[in-house]
């Protein structure tokens, strides 16, 4: 195991133990004063992020890449408020649950504490290192931390940021450690570090998450990517379509909810694709469409021929998929067969379809009527959020504080033995 990992792993140890013994105030406090020392150390954190900007210009990141990993004024303030979000959201360690009286006088419950030491493996975003520390300082767990490469110089800016306010709020200084090294080995030292990290969140590609399953011993949370659909019904309101579709797709197209494949009942193609597409090509989306959806978009020139790769990925781009469908059978089977479960959604008035859509399809968000960018911890009122969960088990949708807890049976009893 690489030393600075097993350096950082022990330290951590520690400060799980102190960080679970905090009170509810204790905790908030620091979240305020992190808050402000974020804001504090914006010349600082917006300086090395142009030193990662630059360099990911000039290796060739792509410009999705780049927007998830921009950090602006206006982006910064955005992260410090989401800090001070989750200080105003009820703790949920030490929560009572489930409690009930047993017959032979014994009180039984669960309670909410700490998971203990969370470790995350991300790419590209900075805005994670925040959100990750605020989350899981306020769950009470340590946090070890493994940025990408391209994101290091914001990372440990934003890492110094939050071990100032540490240790002006009395924190333990080891609460949340970024690993410096960018050594890939230290990835997979990660996923097997037993007895020093609890718990693995990956947060990055398929090629990230593959590995991840492939290689840890830890427990590891998958998430965080997913081809996202949108099935528009016969009896959609064709007045709601347009503006949710836009959203789905403009509003930030390199994110993880981000609208990918635009499914449409046949009885209405010919009269929502033109508008549709319309909308979307005054933001320069290029639409591939399958041979009806072709058949009426063929004078628009941003449409093109799909291939059948194109109904498997997640383009986090100005790139949308279009396919007509027969009803709503067709679209459910395309969404079982496609998705991978993160955010698929029904555009409808009709009460039943909307309610068998979320019966049948099983991702870890169902809208209705609703853009699939809603997929989102913030949006959910979580505060932030530490991953978005596709599986099925622990967690699923957007993790934030009581995912980022376990439990413990509590018995009280009044000299009870067994019998």
């Amino acid at each position: 195991m690489h030393d600075e990992l097993l350096i950082k792993g022990q330290a951590a140890r520690e400060a799980a133990r102190q960080l679970a013994k905090l009170n509810t105030a204790a905790k908030n406090r620091a979240l305020q004063v992190i808050a402000e020392t974020i804001m504090e150390q914006e010349p600082n954190i917006l300086a090395a992020n142009d030193l990662d900007i630059e360099a990911g210009r000039a290796n060739g990141l792509s410009e999705a890449l780049l927007d998830r990993l921009l950090l602006t004024a206006p982006r910064l303030e955005s992260i410090a408020n989401d800090v001070k979000k989750v200080a105003n959201l009820p703790d949920p360690v030490g929560e009572e649950f489930d409690s009930r009286l047993l017959p032979n006088g014994l009180r039984v419950s669960k309670r909410r504490i700490p998971i203990g030491v969370v470790g995350v493996i991300y790419e590209s975003r900075p805005n994670v290192t925040i959100d990750i520390s605020a989350l899981c300082l306020k769950s009470g767990n340590a946090a070890i931390l493994r940025g990408g490469k391209e994101a290091i110089h914001s990372n440990r800016a934003l890492a110094e940021a939050v071990r100032l306010g540490c240790e002006t709020a009395g924190l333990p200084a080891a609460s949340v450690q970024l690993i410096q090294s960018t050594d890939r080995s230290l990835v997979r030292d990660m996923l097997r570090a037993n007895g020093l990290i609890d718990m693995i969140i990956p947060r990055g590609g398929a090629a990230l998450h593959r590995f991840a399953i492939e290689n840890a011993t830890v427990p590891v949370i998958t998430g965080g990517m997913g081809i996202c659909h949108l099935y528009i019904d016969s009896a959609a309101d064709l007045t709601k379509v347009t503006p949710i579709v836009v959203n789905a797709k403009v509003q930030r197209p390199s994110v993880c909810n981000a609208l990918d494949t635009l499914l449409v009942h046949k009885a209405v193609a010919r009269q929502i694709l033109p508008r549709v597409a319309d909308a979307l090509g005054q933001y320069g989306v290029e639409l591939r469409c399958d041979e009806q959806a072709m058949e009426i978009l063929h004078d628009y020139p941003k449409a093109k021929p799909a291939a059948p790769e194109d109904f498997d990925t997640e383009f986090m781009a100005l790139i949308a998929a279009v396919k007509v469908v027969e009803n709503m059978d067709e679209a459910i089977d395309h969404i079982y067969q496609h998705s991978q479960n993160h955010t698929d959604g029904i555009i409808t008035e009709d009460y039943s379809n909307a309610m068998r859509f979320v019966s049948e399809v099983n991702s870890s968000a169902v809208m209705v009527n609703a853009s699939t960018r809603f997929n989102d911890g913030g949006q959910f009122g979580l505060g932030a959020e530490v991953a978005i969960s596709t599986q099925p088990l622990h967690a699923r949708g957007p993790m934030g504080l009581t995912e980022l807890t376990t439990y413990k049976w509590v018995v009280f009893g009044s000299g009870q033995v067994r019998e």
